[in-house]
């Protein structure tokens, strides 16, 4: 495989864990809900997964471990700021704050393991093509579950009676719940999915991006893939895109550096950051292409008796 075709594999990679997380927040903010929470979430979810895999020796457990983890934490999260109306916003940042500081406290004992590296998995025929088949053909299966996400996503949300009752409680509550549906449950159940899929996104960074747990790993992919959905407008296709986008640009630090490019490495680690603060402010200069898609009650709290 020849240098442009590992960095197309690479990006493949690196954009999954930001689509699997950015889809699990725009479930959230497609129902209202503002999670913050997401690089607590995962890091919880990346020190439970790889800790299920290292007693276990199964991946699937641990990818279910870490999407429990994310479920738990997204549940209190829900339980404070649908039920107790907390504010969304600091809430979250004490649930991000909490899961670097829980993840790294568990993550102790772990912190001399290393998992086995995944193989990855062929596709028939597909696989052998030239420069395409090992890039896009020959990865692992969460590469391919991120993508049969997003299209399902797709179809939930614009095609089924229960994605257009979730859209409704985001776009106005009052209204679903004057028509009887129990606005409170249904956010409940949306920040939840959402959790487990955060977790998902985690539990696949340790188990299978970097196999082995370090304190702080997830280094910023929660934001990212907070600023994602903003710079998606909402959409999961471009949800998609947009993660591989950015996965691109995470992967050409690695890149250049193999090049010989001399670009100093400082100026490379940050250009992953750099990428989404002007992605935010493009945006910020266009509000009416937010306005268009984004929910109208998101980020504030519903008062059934109001």
């Amino acid at each position: 495989m020849d240098s442009y075709a590992l960095l197309l594999a690479a990006t493949l990679s690196a954009g999954t864990v930001l689509a699997i997380a950015s889809l699990g927040l725009l479930i959230n903010e497609k129902a209202g809900i503002v999670n913050l929470g997401a690089e607590g979430m995962m890091l919880c979810a990346a020190i439970a997964g790889f800790a299920a895999v290292v007693h276990s020796g199964n991946i699937w457990l641990g990818f279910a471990a870490g999407m429990a983890a994310g479920a738990l934490l997204a549940a209190i999260f829900g339980v404070l700021v649908i039920w107790l109306n907390t504010n969304q916003y600091a809430t979250g940042l004490a649930l991000s704050l909490f899961g670097a500081g829980f993840s790294a406290f568990a993550g102790i004992k772990y912190v001399q393991e290393k998992l086995p590296e995944q193989g990855q998995y062929a596709l028939p025929w597909l696989g052998d093509l030239p420069f395409v088949g090992p890039a896009l053909f020959r990865q692992h299966p969460m590469v391919y579950i991120a993508m049969a996400l997003t299209v399902g996503l797709i179809w939930f949300l614009y095609r089924t009676r229960a994605g257009l009752v979730l859209r409704s409680v985001g776009e106005s509550p009052e209204s679903a719940h004057a028509l009887g549906y129990p606005v409170r449950r249904i956010r409940l159940a949306a920040v939840v999915a959402g959790g487990a899929l955060c977790g998902l996104a985690g539990a696949y960074v340790s188990v299978v991006y970097t196999p082995l747990w370090v304190e702080g790993m997830i280094a910023g992919k929660g934001w990212i893939a907070l600023a994602l959905t903003t710079f998606a407008t909402w959409r999961p296709a471009r949800v998609l895109l947009g993660a591989y986008l950015f996965g691109g640009v995470t992967m050409l630090q690695f890149h250049l550096q193999g090049l010989g490019v001399d670009v100093p490495p400082q100026f490379l680690t940050m250009l992953p950051y750099l990428a989404t603060i002007v992605v935010l402010v493009l945006i910020s200069r266009n509000p009416r292409w937010i306005r268009l898609n984004m929910p109208t009650s998101i980020g504030k709290p519903f008062y059934p008796g109001s």
